[in-house]
């Protein structure tokens, strides 16, 4: 009879979010990380003495969030403070520009007076397709396991034929916006979507339009910057009884007589488990790096983009700033023509996360800001590093591009700089890819890792599995592997304490933390995780 023992080797949101749903559960979770403290890639590197957000840094989908605590038995609010931004994000095309609001009258409006009335009616129709294709996917493939073409339309079911009919798999999305917008600008702005999965708007289907609507649906800002949501799911999973350990890298999975059996650290410690869910990226299985045994987990396709990336602690001068900034190359075309020949820009479209900065007056804050600036890159981290001089050259290419919307940099600065080759180090066999599996193509989505591998017992988490990348589908990943895990145990067990296989979850409810933070509640052990 299977126990409930689990080991976590990671702490990325996905491996945190399975971690508090098992231990809510009952299961005996111990949580292996090689860093020093919780979030993966949610990571701060310290500048001059200031702490800067170096990887994800918008946070949507906040109801995905609130249904995990709720599936706790607890209230999010209670362990995060945010408040949702009314500025989105400011675009920049050399001293033209446009804002998005959460507002969708305001952007609509501002959109009319960047383009004309045409486009503004075209953002109308853009934002009605990106909702109806967020809403027919949600349930169906983003909050439930892995699914082929045939499975996806017998999940939508009769009702909704008509959306799988018409999901746009086939057609790209830079072709797609074509039909929506007359102004390149615009058609640049919203092809800019499909690089939150590290994807080229010219190779990546029309369906990934459905993040726009994530993003139009509210984009929040954390106090404390994005790792104070590492540790909030986090102290979630202390609050059922998980363990973590940091500083202990995995050497390999035990695998015995066919399925897991544990792990063993660096150290020489072995951990025996039950289950194991692995939140590191799928190809790190598939090259051996856990263990030879492990290699019999697919291997990743196509790589998603990397990116060269600077932190700064910089005094700036001459643009309005908000939190996210996006100052735009000239010829997008060209841009992703270099990236897909594995090549730097030469004039990249920059992204500039301010992250001192609230919303739209455009204050700049006393002395020097934190800044995260970042330019795509493609995923070569293997390979030979980047000669100094194609840095340089890159530095002085985002330099430039920010100069001609009229912000400038303090170039003596404080500044660390993360290459595609630092990437690689810190999530080995990535080649530094930042996103998993790259969405070009009509099939991408459904080439992911699911929440489980060929070997029995052993399970995948994080944003380079099934449903994507993105924070909001890393957790939803960590839940469906939880899921999966329960599910898996239910059925080679007689009994089962807490399992609702195929349970449908509930709008989350806002409810008062419990008195015992240490063991988890009995209304908790009867909330289903998945749908």
């Amino acid at each position: 009879m299977p126990s409930d023992r689990v080991i976590i080797i990671g702490a990325g949101i996905g491996g945190l979010v399975s971690a508090a749903l098992l231990a809510a559960r009952g299961c005996d979770v111990t949580v292996v990380e090689a860093a020093a403290a919780p979030g993966g890639k949610l990571r701060t590197i310290d500048v001059d003495g200031a702490a800067i957000d170096a990887g994800p840094t918008v946070f949507t989908l906040r109801s995905v969030f609130e249904e995990i605590f709720d599936a706790c038995d607890a209230s999010l609010a209670d362990h995060l403070s945010a408040r949702p931004a009314a500025t989105l994000v400011r675009h920049a095309w050399g001293a033209a520009r446009l804002d998005l609001f959460a507002d969708a009258r305001a952007s609509e409006a501002a959109i009319g007076d960047f383009a004309g009335a045409g486009d503004a009616r075209g953002y109308r129709a853009f934002r009605a397709e990106a909702k109806r294709l967020f809403e027919a996917l949600d349930r169906p493939f983003l909050h439930d396991t892995k699914a082929d073409p045939l499975t996806l339309g017998w999940r939508m079911g009769a009702a909704g034929f008509r959306d799988y009919c018409s999901l746009r798999p086939y057609t790209s999305m830079w072709r797609a916006l074509g039909g929506y917008f007359t102004d390149p600008r615009l058609r640049q702005l919203f092809g800019r979507y499909a690089t939150y999965c590290g994807s080229s708007p010219f190779k990546a289907p029309a369906t990934l339009m459905l993040i726009a609507h994530a993003e139009a649906s509210g984009v929040w800002l954390i106090d404390g910057g994005m790792q104070a949501l590492a540790g909030a799911v986090e102290a979630l999973g202390r609050r059922g009884g998980a363990r973590y350990r940091y500083t202990a890298p995995v050497a390999r999975i035990l695998v015995e007589r066919g399925r897991t059996a544990g792990v063993e650290l660096v150290s020489g410690e072995r951990i025996r488990a039950d289950a194991v869910i692995c939140n590191a990226d799928p190809a790190a299985l598939g090259d051996g790096r856990l263990g030879v045994r492990a290699t019999r987990a697919p291997k990743a396709g196509q790589r998603s983009l990397s990116a060269v990336v600077w932190l700064a602690k910089a005094r700036t001068d001459g643009f309005p700033l908000v939190r996210h900034n996006v100052f735009f190359s000239r010829d997008y075309p060209a841009e992703f023509a270099a990236l897909s020949r594995q090549r730097l820009a030469a004039e990249p479209t920059v992204y500039v996360c301010a992250q001192d900065r609230d919303d739209a007056d455009g204050r700049a804050p006393c002395g020097a800001e934190r800044l995260q600036i970042l330019v795509n890159a493609p995923a070569t981290g293997d390979g030979a590093p980047l000669p100094q001089a194609e840095i340089d050259r890159c530095e002085q290419a985002m330099r430039g591009q920010l100069l001609r919307a009229g912000l400038s940099v303090d170039p003596a600065a404080p500044t660390m700089l993360t290459t595609p080759h630092d990437f690689e180090r810190a999530f080995p066999s990535t080649g530094g890819a930042l996103y998993g599996r790259a969405s070009h193509g009509w099939a991408a989505s459904f080439l992911r890792q699911g929440s489980r591998t060929r070997i029995p017992g052993l399970y995948c988490a994080g944003g380079s599995t099934h449903p994507g990348a993105g924070l909001p589908m890393a957790a939803l990943s960590g839940r469906l592997a939880a899921a999966c895990l329960l599910r898996d145990r239910a059925s080679t067990s007689w009994w089962s304490r807490t399992v609702t296989p195929g349970g449908m979850s509930t709008r989350p409810a806002q409810t008062a933390r419990t008195a015992s933070p240490s063991s988890p509640s009995s209304a908790a052990s009867s909330r289903p995780i998945t749908s």
